[in-house]
Protein backbone atom coordinates (compact mmCIF):
# COMPACT_ATOMS: atom_id res chain seq x y z
CA UNK A 1 0.00 0.00 0.00
CA UNK A 2 1.41 3.45 -1.08
CA UNK A 3 1.97 5.23 2.02
CA UNK A 4 0.12 8.26 0.93
CA UNK A 5 -3.32 6.52 1.84
CA UNK A 6 -2.20 4.33 4.86
CA UNK A 7 0.39 5.77 6.85
CA UNK A 8 2.40 3.35 9.45
CA UNK A 9 2.10 5.46 12.00
CA UNK A 10 5.78 3.66 13.72
CA UNK A 11 5.30 2.61 17.51
CA UNK A 12 4.36 6.65 17.68
CA UNK A 13 4.43 7.96 20.93
CA UNK A 14 2.75 11.36 19.58
CA UNK A 15 3.62 14.74 20.49
CA UNK A 16 0.75 16.50 22.24
CA UNK A 17 1.32 19.26 19.82
CA UNK A 18 -1.67 21.59 19.75
CA UNK A 19 -4.18 19.74 22.00
CA UNK A 20 -2.45 20.59 25.56
CA UNK A 21 0.00 23.65 25.88
CA UNK A 22 0.50 24.93 29.31
CA UNK A 23 0.87 28.32 30.45
CA UNK A 24 4.46 29.52 31.39
CA UNK A 25 6.28 31.15 34.57
CA UNK A 26 6.00 34.70 34.91
CA UNK A 27 8.84 36.98 34.81
CA UNK A 28 9.92 40.17 36.53
CA UNK A 29 8.53 42.01 33.12
CA UNK A 30 5.41 42.32 32.26
CA UNK A 31 4.22 41.87 28.78
CA UNK A 32 1.02 41.11 29.62
CA UNK A 33 0.48 44.70 29.06
CA UNK A 34 2.58 45.59 26.09
CA UNK A 35 0.59 45.12 22.88
CA UNK A 36 1.90 43.25 19.97
CA UNK A 37 -1.11 43.93 17.72
CA UNK A 38 -4.32 44.82 17.23
CA UNK A 39 -7.06 43.02 14.88
CA UNK A 40 -10.00 45.29 14.43
CA UNK A 41 -9.29 46.90 17.55
CA UNK A 42 -8.78 43.46 19.38
CA UNK A 43 -5.50 42.85 21.04
CA UNK A 44 -2.81 40.59 20.44
CA UNK A 45 -1.06 40.51 23.94
CA UNK A 46 3.02 40.18 23.99
CA UNK A 47 2.56 37.61 26.56
CA UNK A 48 0.78 35.64 23.99
CA UNK A 49 3.98 35.58 21.59
CA UNK A 50 6.37 35.09 24.19
CA UNK A 51 4.68 31.79 25.87
CA UNK A 52 3.99 30.07 22.92
CA UNK A 53 7.68 30.75 22.35
CA UNK A 54 8.67 29.45 25.11
CA UNK A 55 6.16 26.54 24.85
CA UNK A 56 7.88 25.91 21.35
CA UNK A 57 11.55 26.26 22.24
CA UNK A 58 10.57 23.49 25.34
CA UNK A 59 11.67 26.89 27.33
CA UNK A 60 15.12 27.37 25.97
CA UNK A 61 14.24 30.58 23.77
CA UNK A 62 17.24 31.80 26.11
CA UNK A 63 19.93 29.85 24.13
CA UNK A 64 18.20 31.44 20.54
CA UNK A 65 20.23 33.89 19.17
CA UNK A 66 18.74 37.61 18.69
CA UNK A 67 18.02 37.02 15.14
CA UNK A 68 15.94 33.80 15.64
CA UNK A 69 13.95 34.86 18.23
CA UNK A 70 13.38 38.21 16.46
CA UNK A 71 12.42 35.66 13.29
CA UNK A 72 9.71 33.83 15.81
CA UNK A 73 8.24 36.18 17.33
CA UNK A 74 7.34 37.65 14.09
CA UNK A 75 6.26 34.50 13.36
CA UNK A 76 4.21 33.67 15.88
CA UNK A 77 2.43 36.48 15.99
CA UNK A 78 1.43 36.37 12.21
CA UNK A 79 0.12 33.00 12.92
CA UNK A 80 -2.14 34.71 16.12
CA UNK A 81 -3.15 37.50 13.48
CA UNK A 82 -4.20 35.24 11.03
CA UNK A 83 -6.20 32.90 14.04
CA UNK A 84 -7.56 36.20 15.23
CA UNK A 85 -9.39 37.20 11.71
CA UNK A 86 -10.71 34.02 11.21
CA UNK A 87 -12.33 34.18 14.75
CA UNK A 88 -13.52 37.05 13.79
CA UNK A 89 -14.85 36.05 10.46
CA UNK A 90 -16.57 33.58 11.80
CA UNK A 91 -18.18 35.74 14.31
CA UNK A 92 -19.76 37.38 11.49
CA UNK A 93 -21.26 34.83 9.64
CA UNK A 94 -22.81 33.62 13.15
CA UNK A 95 -20.93 30.39 13.36
CA UNK A 96 -20.36 30.66 16.87
CA UNK A 97 -19.93 26.82 18.71
CA UNK A 98 -22.59 26.22 21.57
CA UNK A 99 -21.91 26.05 25.02
CA UNK A 100 -22.75 21.57 24.51
CA UNK A 101 -20.71 21.43 22.14
CA UNK A 102 -17.40 23.16 23.62
CA UNK A 103 -18.45 20.44 26.90
CA UNK A 104 -18.29 17.94 24.32
CA UNK A 105 -15.02 18.64 22.78
CA UNK A 106 -13.18 19.16 26.17
CA UNK A 107 -14.74 16.11 27.36
CA UNK A 108 -14.18 13.69 24.51
CA UNK A 109 -10.24 14.96 24.87
CA UNK A 110 -10.30 13.96 28.28
CA UNK A 111 -11.97 10.72 27.33
CA UNK A 112 -9.48 10.00 24.56
CA UNK A 113 -6.55 11.02 27.41
CA UNK A 114 -8.28 8.33 29.32
CA UNK A 115 -8.00 10.59 32.68
CA UNK A 116 -10.31 10.46 35.15
CA UNK A 117 -11.99 13.56 36.28
CA UNK A 118 -9.51 14.32 39.26
CA UNK A 119 -6.65 13.33 37.11
CA UNK A 120 -7.98 16.23 34.08
CA UNK A 121 -8.36 18.33 37.05
CA UNK A 122 -4.78 17.81 38.24
CA UNK A 123 -3.30 18.21 34.88
CA UNK A 124 -5.23 21.40 34.99
CA UNK A 125 -3.78 22.78 38.11
CA UNK A 126 -0.62 21.68 36.97
CA UNK A 127 -0.35 23.54 33.67
CA UNK A 128 -1.83 26.94 35.54
CA UNK A 129 -4.90 26.26 33.02
CA UNK A 130 -8.16 27.10 34.02
CA UNK A 131 -11.15 25.68 32.67
CA UNK A 132 -12.60 29.04 31.51
CA UNK A 133 -9.56 29.62 29.73
CA UNK A 134 -9.76 26.03 28.03
CA UNK A 135 -13.17 27.09 26.95
CA UNK A 136 -12.93 30.53 25.77
CA UNK A 137 -9.86 28.59 23.00
CA UNK A 138 -11.52 25.76 22.35
CA UNK A 139 -14.53 27.99 21.57
CA UNK A 140 -12.04 29.88 19.15
CA UNK A 141 -11.02 26.34 17.41
CA UNK A 142 -14.52 25.46 17.12
CA UNK A 143 -15.78 28.38 15.10
CA UNK A 144 -12.40 28.12 13.15
CA UNK A 145 -13.45 25.03 12.40
CA UNK A 146 -17.10 25.62 11.63
CA UNK A 147 -15.94 28.49 9.29
CA UNK A 148 -13.84 26.05 7.41
CA UNK A 149 -16.60 23.37 7.15
CA UNK A 150 -18.87 26.11 5.76
CA UNK A 151 -16.97 26.40 2.29
CA UNK A 152 -15.27 23.21 2.43
CA UNK A 153 -19.04 21.59 1.86
CA UNK A 154 -19.39 23.23 -1.63
CA UNK A 155 -16.67 20.87 -2.54
CA UNK A 156 -17.66 18.86 -5.28
CA UNK A 157 -15.10 16.02 -7.11
CA UNK A 158 -16.06 14.30 -10.46
CA UNK A 159 -15.04 11.08 -11.28
CA UNK A 160 -13.15 12.24 -14.20
CA UNK A 161 -11.05 14.16 -11.70
CA UNK A 162 -10.46 10.64 -10.17
CA UNK A 163 -9.99 9.00 -12.77
CA UNK A 164 -7.37 11.21 -14.09
CA UNK A 165 -5.71 11.10 -10.46
CA UNK A 166 -5.27 7.69 -10.68
CA UNK A 167 -4.03 7.24 -14.06
CA UNK A 168 -1.08 9.76 -13.45
CA UNK A 169 0.06 8.23 -10.31
CA UNK A 170 -0.99 4.23 -11.15
CA UNK A 171 2.24 2.94 -9.80
CA UNK A 172 1.18 4.54 -6.58
CA UNK A 173 -1.93 2.52 -5.71
CA UNK A 174 0.11 -0.93 -4.64
CA UNK A 175 -0.93 -3.06 -2.01
CA UNK A 176 2.38 -4.25 -0.33
CA UNK A 177 4.03 -7.52 1.23
CA UNK A 178 3.60 -6.69 4.46
CA UNK A 179 1.28 -6.41 7.62
CA UNK A 180 -1.37 -4.33 9.67
CA UNK A 181 -0.60 -4.21 12.94
CA UNK A 182 -1.49 -2.86 16.54
CA UNK A 183 0.17 -2.09 19.74
CA UNK A 184 0.74 -1.80 23.49
CA UNK A 185 3.40 -0.29 24.70
CA UNK A 186 5.23 0.08 28.23
CA UNK A 187 8.00 2.29 28.47
CA UNK A 188 9.93 2.36 31.68
CA UNK A 189 10.97 5.95 31.13
CA UNK A 190 8.64 8.21 33.30
CA UNK A 191 5.68 9.39 30.68
CA UNK A 192 3.64 11.79 33.31
CA UNK A 193 4.64 14.58 31.22
CA UNK A 194 3.15 12.99 28.18
CA UNK A 195 -0.28 13.03 29.62
CA UNK A 196 -0.01 9.13 30.42
CA UNK A 197 -1.36 9.71 33.59
CA UNK A 198 -2.30 6.27 34.75
CA UNK A 199 -0.27 3.73 35.78
CA UNK A 200 2.71 4.75 33.94
CA UNK A 201 5.68 2.64 34.68
CA UNK A 202 9.16 4.41 35.52
CA UNK A 203 11.62 1.99 35.88
CA UNK A 204 12.13 -1.68 34.20
CA UNK A 205 10.72 -3.34 37.02
CA UNK A 206 7.96 -2.16 36.58
CA UNK A 207 7.48 -1.89 33.23
CA UNK A 208 8.55 -5.97 33.20
CA UNK A 209 5.71 -6.41 35.90
CA UNK A 210 3.13 -4.02 34.00
CA UNK A 211 3.64 -6.16 30.35
CA UNK A 212 3.18 -9.49 32.08
CA UNK A 213 -0.09 -7.89 33.50
CA UNK A 214 -1.38 -6.99 30.58
CA UNK A 215 -0.37 -9.72 28.62
CA UNK A 216 -2.29 -12.05 31.44
CA UNK A 217 -5.32 -9.69 30.49
CA UNK A 218 -5.40 -10.29 26.54
CA UNK A 219 -5.02 -13.80 27.11
CA UNK A 220 -7.70 -14.28 29.56
CA UNK A 221 -10.07 -12.64 26.76
CA UNK A 222 -9.70 -8.88 27.40
CA UNK A 223 -10.38 -6.58 23.93
CA UNK A 224 -6.81 -5.82 22.74
CA UNK A 225 -8.07 -2.29 21.68
CA UNK A 226 -9.76 -1.10 24.88
CA UNK A 227 -6.68 -3.03 26.98
CA UNK A 228 -4.78 -0.86 24.84
CA UNK A 229 -6.66 3.10 25.53
CA UNK A 230 -6.57 2.25 29.33
CA UNK A 231 -2.60 0.62 29.26
CA UNK A 232 -0.31 1.64 27.20
CA UNK A 233 2.19 4.31 27.63
CA UNK A 234 1.71 5.88 24.08
CA UNK A 235 -0.59 8.44 22.53
CA UNK A 236 -1.42 5.98 19.77
CA UNK A 237 -2.48 3.44 22.03
CA UNK A 238 -5.16 6.33 23.92
CA UNK A 239 -6.34 7.74 20.75
CA UNK A 240 -6.58 4.92 18.38
CA UNK A 241 -6.64 2.03 20.07
CA UNK A 242 -3.20 0.84 19.54
CA UNK A 243 -3.73 0.58 15.47
CA UNK A 244 -0.51 1.75 14.00
CA UNK A 245 -1.24 0.56 10.15
CA UNK A 246 -0.06 -1.27 7.38
CA UNK A 247 3.96 -2.10 6.78
CA UNK A 248 6.37 -4.15 4.65
CA UNK A 249 9.02 -5.62 6.18
CA UNK A 250 11.41 -2.48 4.96
CA UNK A 251 9.56 -0.49 7.23
CA UNK A 252 9.41 -3.37 10.06
CA UNK A 253 13.47 -3.71 9.99
CA UNK A 254 14.09 0.03 9.86
CA UNK A 255 12.06 0.47 12.69
CA UNK A 256 13.89 -1.74 14.77
CA UNK A 257 12.00 -4.83 15.12
CA UNK A 258 13.67 -7.66 15.79
CA UNK A 259 14.08 -10.41 13.01
CA UNK A 260 12.57 -13.10 14.67
CA UNK A 261 9.08 -11.14 15.23
CA UNK A 262 9.54 -10.06 11.82
CA UNK A 263 9.90 -13.99 11.00
CA UNK A 264 6.88 -14.50 13.15
CA UNK A 265 4.63 -11.62 11.95
CA UNK A 266 5.03 -12.59 8.27
CA UNK A 267 4.69 -16.35 9.22
CA UNK A 268 2.49 -18.44 10.82
CA UNK A 269 0.68 -15.74 13.22
CA UNK A 270 -2.56 -15.56 12.27
CA UNK A 271 -4.50 -12.32 11.80
CA UNK A 272 -6.45 -11.56 15.58
CA UNK A 273 -3.88 -13.15 17.51
CA UNK A 274 -1.28 -11.57 19.38
CA UNK A 275 2.82 -11.72 20.24
CA UNK A 276 4.36 -12.35 23.84
CA UNK A 277 5.88 -9.30 25.20
CA UNK A 278 8.91 -8.22 23.45
CA UNK A 279 11.82 -5.53 24.42
CA UNK A 280 13.86 -4.04 21.86
CA UNK A 281 15.86 -0.75 21.68
CA UNK A 282 15.89 2.29 19.31
CA UNK A 283 17.48 5.07 18.14
CA UNK A 284 15.31 7.31 20.33
CA UNK A 285 15.14 4.80 23.17
CA UNK A 286 18.81 2.59 23.35
CA UNK A 287 17.08 1.28 26.68
CA UNK A 288 14.53 -0.33 24.71
CA UNK A 289 10.27 -0.80 25.60
CA UNK A 290 8.11 -3.22 25.96
CA UNK A 291 5.49 -4.13 23.10
CA UNK A 292 2.56 -6.57 22.28
CA UNK A 293 1.96 -6.89 18.98
CA UNK A 294 -1.83 -7.70 17.79
CA UNK A 295 -1.80 -9.28 13.49
CA UNK A 296 -4.96 -6.93 12.22
CA UNK A 297 -3.86 -7.45 8.61
CA UNK A 298 -1.35 -10.19 6.39
CA UNK A 299 -0.30 -10.14 3.11
CA UNK A 300 1.60 -12.09 1.84
CA UNK A 301 2.27 -10.85 -2.26
CA UNK A 302 2.22 -7.54 -3.45
CA UNK A 303 -0.61 -6.78 -5.96
CA UNK A 304 -1.88 -3.91 -8.00
CA UNK A 305 -5.17 -1.89 -7.15
CA UNK A 306 -7.69 -0.88 -9.10
CA UNK A 307 -10.12 2.48 -8.43
CA UNK A 308 -12.41 -0.40 -7.21
CA UNK A 309 -10.51 -1.86 -4.91
CA UNK A 310 -10.32 -1.88 -1.29
CA UNK A 311 -8.61 -1.23 1.73
CA UNK A 312 -9.12 -3.29 5.00
CA UNK A 313 -11.09 -0.43 6.65
CA UNK A 314 -13.63 -0.78 3.45
CA UNK A 315 -12.73 2.59 1.69
CA UNK A 316 -12.16 1.84 -2.06
CA UNK A 317 -9.28 3.83 -4.08
CA UNK A 318 -12.14 5.96 -5.72
CA UNK A 319 -12.82 6.90 -2.14
CA UNK A 320 -9.53 7.54 -1.26
CA UNK A 321 -9.22 9.77 -4.10
CA UNK A 322 -11.97 11.60 -3.72
CA UNK A 323 -10.63 12.26 -0.22
CA UNK A 324 -6.67 13.46 -1.53
CA UNK A 325 -8.57 15.96 -3.78
CA UNK A 326 -11.09 17.11 -1.46
CA UNK A 327 -8.33 17.95 1.09
CA UNK A 328 -6.43 19.55 -1.23
CA UNK A 329 -8.96 22.08 -2.62
CA UNK A 330 -9.65 22.41 1.06
CA UNK A 331 -6.12 23.93 2.09
CA UNK A 332 -6.67 26.46 -1.03
CA UNK A 333 -9.81 27.53 0.37
CA UNK A 334 -8.30 27.75 3.72
CA UNK A 335 -5.51 29.52 2.41
CA UNK A 336 -7.74 32.04 0.30
CA UNK A 337 -9.71 32.53 3.17
CA UNK A 338 -7.18 34.02 5.30
CA UNK A 339 -6.32 35.92 2.78
CA UNK A 340 -9.39 37.45 2.08
CA UNK A 341 -10.01 38.07 5.84
CA UNK A 342 -6.40 39.52 6.54
CA UNK A 343 -7.25 42.12 3.89
CA UNK A 344 -10.44 43.00 5.06
CA UNK A 345 -9.39 43.95 8.47
CA UNK A 346 -7.90 46.94 9.82
CA UNK A 347 -4.15 45.36 11.50
CA UNK A 348 -1.67 47.38 13.51
CA UNK A 349 1.60 45.37 14.14
CA UNK A 350 2.98 47.02 16.99
CA UNK A 351 5.73 44.82 17.45
CA UNK A 352 6.54 45.00 13.55
CA UNK A 353 6.87 48.61 13.85
CA UNK A 354 8.82 48.84 16.85
CA UNK A 355 11.54 46.56 15.33
CA UNK A 356 11.60 49.21 12.63
CA UNK A 357 12.15 52.06 15.08
CA UNK A 358 15.07 50.19 17.07
CA UNK A 359 16.89 48.07 14.56
CA UNK A 360 20.08 48.15 16.14
CA UNK A 361 18.25 45.65 19.07
CA UNK A 362 15.14 44.81 16.59
CA UNK A 363 12.75 46.55 19.63
CA UNK A 364 13.76 43.06 21.92
CA UNK A 365 13.26 42.40 25.38
CA UNK A 366 15.32 39.40 26.43
CA UNK A 367 14.21 36.17 25.97
CA UNK A 368 12.02 34.44 28.39
CA UNK A 369 9.83 36.95 29.64
CA UNK A 370 6.47 35.35 30.08
CA UNK A 371 3.06 36.19 31.96
CA UNK A 372 1.68 33.11 33.65
CA UNK A 373 -1.89 35.03 32.91
CA UNK A 374 -2.00 37.00 29.70
CA UNK A 375 -4.94 39.00 28.99
CA UNK A 376 -5.75 36.92 25.77
CA UNK A 377 -5.20 33.22 25.62
CA UNK A 378 -4.85 31.64 22.29
CA UNK A 379 -3.60 27.76 23.06
CA UNK A 380 -5.69 25.35 21.23
CA UNK A 381 -8.43 23.49 23.75
CA UNK A 382 -8.19 19.86 24.12
CA UNK A 383 -9.65 17.96 21.01
CA UNK A 384 -10.07 21.22 19.10
CA UNK A 385 -10.13 20.68 15.53
CA UNK A 386 -7.54 21.72 13.45
CA UNK A 387 -7.36 25.11 11.93
CA UNK A 388 -5.08 26.82 9.35
CA UNK A 389 -3.18 28.76 12.19
CA UNK A 390 -2.76 26.00 14.28
CA UNK A 391 1.28 26.50 14.46
CA UNK A 392 0.38 29.93 16.00
CA UNK A 393 0.09 27.81 19.30
CA UNK A 394 2.30 24.45 18.54
CA UNK A 395 4.09 22.60 16.23
CA UNK A 396 1.74 20.41 14.98
CA UNK A 397 2.48 16.30 16.32
CA UNK A 398 4.66 14.14 14.82
CA UNK A 399 5.30 10.14 14.23
CA UNK A 400 8.15 8.61 15.60
CA UNK A 401 9.93 5.77 15.95
CA UNK A 402 9.82 2.79 18.38
CA UNK A 403 11.58 4.30 20.77
CA UNK A 404 9.50 7.39 20.79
Amino acid sequence: MQRKYQRFMWLAAVALGALFIAACSSGTESPSNTVAATVNGKKIMLAEVERLIHQQSQGKESQLSPHDLAQARLQVLDNLIKREVLVQRAEQEKLQPSEDEITNVINKQKQDRGMTDEEYGRWLKDQSLTMEALREEAKKDIAIQKLQDKYASKIAINDREVEDYYNTNKSQFVNARGVGLAMIVVDPADNSGQGIAQGDAKNDAEAKAKIDAVYQQLKGGADFAEVARSKSEDRTGLLQGGDIGFANEDQLKQNGFPSETISQLMGPMQIGSFTAPVKFPSANNPGGRWYIFKLTDKRLQTENLTLESQFPNGDSVRHQITVTLTNERKDILSAAMIQVALSEAKIVNSLAANMLSNPANLGLRPAGTVSAKPESSTTPAPGSSVSPSENASASPPKAASPGK
